[in-house]
Order: C-alpha cells, then sequence, then structure tokens
C-alpha cells in the first residue's frame, strides 16, 4: 500500500471539485486559479459559522468539536471537517482527557441543497475515512447539512462509496503530478460555475479550426 509525505497531500475538499469538473479541479488546485461568486462567497460564510466558537463543546454524553484538522496518508489528503459529534457509547473509542467510549459522527454544511452527483457525499465520506485511519475505529453514517432546505441528509459510508473515494484521490494524484488540465469541455453545469470566465467553457462549443475547414471544403466539392 502506498503511503503519502505530508507535501504530497491534496486537499479534501478538492474531490467535490473532482467530482464536478476535473478542469475545474485542475484550474484550482494545479494553475492556483481562483473566482468568487454568490454561491462560493455564500459557502464560505455557511463554513465560517459552522467554525464559529469554541472549537470543542460538551454537552452532557455528548461532545462537538468543530474546524477538526483531519488526513490519511493512504489517500494522501487532508483537511478540516465542519463538525464532528461524539456520542458516548457502551463500545467505541476511547478520548484522551473524557471518560468513557464514544461513536464518531462527521458532519458537513453546504450552502444548497442536495446535488444530483455524488460529490458532496465524497467529500463527507473522505472525512470519514481520514478520522477512521487517525483513531483507529470505524464509522458507518454521517451527514450533510444543506442551508438551502434547513435539513440533514445522512449518508452511510457504504464499500461502494468508500472505493469510489479512493479511486478517485487517486486519479487526482496522477492529474496533480502530472500537472495536467484537462481541455474544455461544456456542459450546462458551466454556467453555474465561479470559474466560468477563467475556463472560458464556451470554446468548447465552437467548432474547431479543422472542422471548420473541412466542411467549407465538403460545401464547395459538392457545389
Amino acid at each position: 500500500m502506498k503511503v503519502y509525505e505530508e507535501e504530497d497531500y491534496l486537499m479534501i475538499s478538492g474531490i467535490q471539485h473532482f467530482a464536478f469538473c476535473r478542469r475545474q479541479w485542475a484550474l484550482i488546485h494545479i494553475e492556483q486559479q481562483w473566482a468568487e461568486n454568490v454561491r462560493t462567497f455564500e459557502g464560505e460564510l455557511m463554513h465560517e459559522r459552522a467554525h464559529d466558537g469554541e472549537l470543542t463543546e460538551k454537552r452532557k454524553d455528548v461532545i462537538i468539536s468543530r474546524g477538526m484538522p483531519v488526513y490519511s496518508r493512504t489517500m494522501g489528503a487532508a483537511g478540516t471537517c465542519d463538525i464532528v459529534v461524539f456520542h458516548r457509547v457502551k463500545e467505541g473509542i476511547s478520548l484522551f482527557k473524557y471518560e468513557g467510549n464514544f461513536e464518531i459522527y462527521p458532519i458537513e454544511y453546504k450552502r444548497g441543497r442536495p446535488k444530483e452527483t455524488d460529490a458532496d457525499l465524497l467529500q463527507l465520506a473522505a472525512q470519514a475515512m481520514c478520522l477512521e485511519e487517525m483513531l483507529s475505529c470505524s464509522i458507518q453514517r454521517g451527514a450533510l447539512f444543506y442551508g438551502e432546505t434547513k435539513r440533514r441528509l445522512e449518508i452511510d459510508f457504504t464499500e461502494r462509496l468508500r472505493k469510489q473515494v479512493q479511486d478517485t484521490f487517486a486519479e487526482m494524484h496522477k492529474y496533480y503530478e502530472a500537472r495536467y488540465t484537462p481541455k474544455v469541455k461544456w456542459t450546462k453545469a458551466c454556467n453555474a460555475c465561479s470559474l466560468k470566465e477563467l475556463c472560458l467553457p464556451q470554446l468548447g462549443r465552437q467548432k474547431s479550426v479543422s472542422r471548420y475547414i473541412a466542411e467549407h471544403v465538403n460545401e464547395k466539392g459538392e457545389g
């Protein structure tokens, strides 16, 4: 099993960019380009609120950790969990300075509503897998909280989802090591992308010069 050094870690949050659009991820994480729009601003504001206040809070049999740094040497990933809830249970892991055993429940905050893709699920599962590696434990589920619906969506960390996370990070590392930025490929999702003006996805809808010339040559031949 390959083990990554800390300097080679990729951002956990990048997995949602990669799942949404590989070119977007490369522009942000390889070429270091970024642009703000209303969606990204509101998303950052929500995460600031999630991290606001004391880093750790205790309520009876529950411990709430905000802004908890996590990492995985096997996936080569690192990032921050919005909220990690530790519930006291009969069987679980022990925590330094706390009596009893605990099970772990990560919660990730999102600005909008549930997506049609697995992008958010991959990010949450990646956080859970980092926690498992760090704390030598097993985490069965977590939750995504969406600001637009004001509801939690509970996610089961299935074997299929875990494998998808591992495969995605492996592909991300290949792109990063090769410094490869995919070419433009326009989709409807481009309209909502914060990098639209930098990426210029409309170019992907235009005909290539070679295709343009070939079509005109054929038209003249038919005439």
